[in-house]
């Protein structure tokens, strides 16, 4: 089996460091199969899915890929919501398909992410593969939006040590998430707003999608920020999430 270095970032302020162990991160990384972003330390690439944190902050995140009728609507339940907070990490295949909407999102001021060029799996891929498709996703969302993404969630969200280290290279750090909502199963919106409020805790990066796949985001998302904000929460983006942040690190195997 593989070794990954997994981070957890904590604000320099913060007194203490919650370690889960090793155990219980090495199962949420096989049942979820999908891997974490990079973050530079003195020890090399590594990947950032949450922030150890008191302040009862969370971080809003979106994957778009594919289709254009449900990103108005998430764009408009943010608004509505009061939400100036969030990032989508945006397919650049998609971004050449609809450039008015990818420009919207940075209108509206949300943070933009990469999610790589072409939708597919990077840990099946060479090197030089891998770089190529990087650099086009970088090449293509700063053409179109005029902003250069630094922060990258890799197709499926799947990497592997090689991943890390190339994204490195590129200027790119990799980001996971701890808290899926699991709105891509289209479970019903009680189910969305169950799987993220009853599980979210302070420092946590949250998983929603924005792609036509998605049926019922849109609809759970003003609950899910309701809910949140009456039990003390703010949002936050990923940039302020790790600003100021020093690293422990963990093996995970």
């Amino acid at each position: 089996m593989n070794l990954f270095w997994v981070i957890n970032a904590k604000r320099i302020k913060t007194a203490s460091i919650i370690v889960l162990t090793a155990f219980v991160a090495a199962i949420f990384l096989y049942v979820e199969r999908t891997h974490l972003s990079v973050f530079a330390t003195p020890e090399g690439p590594q990947a950032f899915y949450r922030a150890e944190i008191e302040e009862k902050e969370v971080a809003l995140t979106f994957n778009i890929s594919w289709g254009e009728q449900r990103i108005g609507p998430i764009l408009e339940a943010l608004e509505q919501n009061n939400i100036e907070e969030a990032t989508f990490f945006v397919s650049a295949s998609w971004a050449e398909r609809y450039p008015d909407l990818a420009k919207s999102i940075v209108e509206k001021g949300f943070a933009l992410g990469s999610h790589g060029y072409q939708y597919k799996d990077y840990t099946n891929w060479e090197n030089e593969q891998i770089l190529k498709d990087l650099r086009r996703g970088q090449q293509v969302l700063s053409e179109i939006t005029g902003e250069t993404p630094h922060l990258l969630r890799p197709p499926n969200g799947a990497f592997d040590k090689r991943v890390l280290q190339l994204a490195d290279e590129q200027g790119l750090s990799v980001i996971h998430w701890s808290i899926d909502s699991g709105d891509y199963k289209n479970p019903g919106v009680e189910q969305i707003i169950q799987n993220v409020v009853s599980e979210t805790s302070a420092g946590d990066v949250l998983l929603f999608h924005a792609s036509d796949s998605v049926k019922q985001t849109h609809e759970a998302l003003p609950v899910i920020i309701e809910q949140l904000k009456e039990k003390g929460y703010s949002f936050i983006n990923l940039d302020q999430m790790m600003d100021n942040a020093h690293t422990t690190n963990k093996e995970i195997y």
